[in-house]
C-alpha cells in the first residue's frame, strides 16, 4: 500500500479521568498522523472500539474539549491544547433547531468559527453560505436548503448533522454510535458517507465508536480498542479502562478496499477483534 505518514494531526498523552475515587481512564496515550497518499486525497477514520461502560463517552468528551481530564493533555496540530468547539461531535439524536432551515441551521452552525477568522459581517455571511451550499450540494441536499428538519430523512438529518459540524469545527469529527439501530443497507450509506466525508480534506480525521466490528474494519483505517488493564506480575488489574490494542488496517491491506469482505484478512481480524472483547 502506497502511503506515507506526515504531520501529527492529534496527540492523547498520558490522559487520566477520575469521578472522585473512582479511576474511569487511565495511562491513555493515543496519536493520529496526517495520511498521504499519491495523488489522493486521503483523510483519517479511526474506530474507537471497547464493552460497554469502558469509558468511550468520557474519552470522546475529553477529545472534544467539554470534559477536563484529571490528568495528561490533548493536543492537535501544531501542539495546540484541544478547546471546546474545535472538534466536532455529530450525536445519535442529529440535533437541529426545528424552527429553522437547513441552510439556517448551517450558517448558525458556520458562525464561531468565520467570526474568528474573517473580518467583516457582510463577508462573513457570504463566505459562510458559500461553504454551507457547496457542502449541501455535495451531499445531495442542496435542494433541501429551504426546507426545515422535520421534513427530512433519517439518513438526511444525518448527512446535515455531518455538514453542521464540518463548517463549526476544524477538521476533526467525533460520531457517536453512527450505526445504531440501522439496517444492512442503512449501514452501507453510512459507511459510504464516512468515507466521503473524511475524503474531502487531507487533514479530515473521524473518530468513531461502534459495537458493530464489520463496519468497523469495513472502513477505518485505525483501530483503538479500550478496556480493562491486564494483570501484573502479583496478578493485579489496576482500576479504570486503557488502551487495550492499536489496530493499523493499512498494514493489513484492509483500509481504501472496495471489496474488503473478499480480502484475505477480514474475516480474520473479525475474529481477532471478537477474541480481544472476550478479555475486556
Amino acid at each position: 500500500m502506497n502511503y506515507k505518514l506526515e504531520q501529527r494531526l492529534l496527540t492523547v498523552k498520558d490522559l487520566n479521568l477520575k469521578y472522585g475515587d473512582k479511576q474511569i481512564l487511565r495511562d491513555i496515550n493515543l496519536h493520529v498522523d496526517d495520511i498521504v497518499r499519491p495523488e489522493i486525497t486521503q483523510g483519517q477514520v479511526i474506530a474507537l472500539l471497547g464493552p460497554s461502560g469502558a469509558g468511550k463517552t468520557q474519552l470522546f468528551r475529553c477529545l472534544a474539549g467539554l470534559q477536563k481530564p484529571t490528568s495528561g493533555d490533548i493536543f492537535l496540530m501544531d501542539n495546540k491544547p484541544v478547546s471546546a468547539g474545535e472538534i466536532g461531535v455529530v450525536q445519535q439524536a442529529y440535533p437541529l433547531m426545528q424552527h429553522r432551515t437547513i441552510l439556517g441551521n448551517l450558517l448558525l452552525a458556520a458562525k464561531p468559527k468565520y467570526l474568528g477568522t474573517k473580518p467583516g459581517a457582510n463577508q462573513i455571511k457570504k463566505d459562510s453560505k458559500t461553504e454551507a451550499l457547496e457542502l449541501l450540494e455535495r451531499f445531495g441536499l442542496l435542494d433541501k436548503a429551504d426546507k426545515y428538519p422535520v421534513q427530512l430523512s433519517g439518513g438526511q438529518r444525518q448527512r446535515v448533522a455531518i455538514i453542521q459540524q464540518m463548517l463549526s469545527s476544524n477538521h476533526f469529527l467525533l460520531m457517536d454510535e453512527p450505526f445504531s439501530g440501522l439496517d444492512i443497507i442503512a449501514k452501507e450509506k453510512v459507511c459510504e458517507l464516512i468515507k466521503e466525508v473524511s475524503a474531502t480534506d487531507e487533514l479530515n480525521t473521524i473518530v468513531f465508536t461502534t459495537h458493530d466490528l464489520a463496519s468497523a474494519v469495513q472502513i477505518a483505517d485505525t483501530i483503538w480498542v479500550l478496556g480493562k488493564g491486564l494483570p501484573n506480575e502479583k496478578g493485579e488489574v489496576k482500576s479504570g479502562t486503557t488502551v487495550r490494542a492499536t489496530i493499523n488496517l493499512i498494514e493489513l491491506g484492509l483500509a481504501w478496499n472496495r471489496d474488503i469482505d473478499k480480502h484475505p484478512n477480514y474475516l480474520p481480524t473479525i475474529q481477532k477483534l471478537k477474541e480481544l472483547f472476550r478479555t475486556l
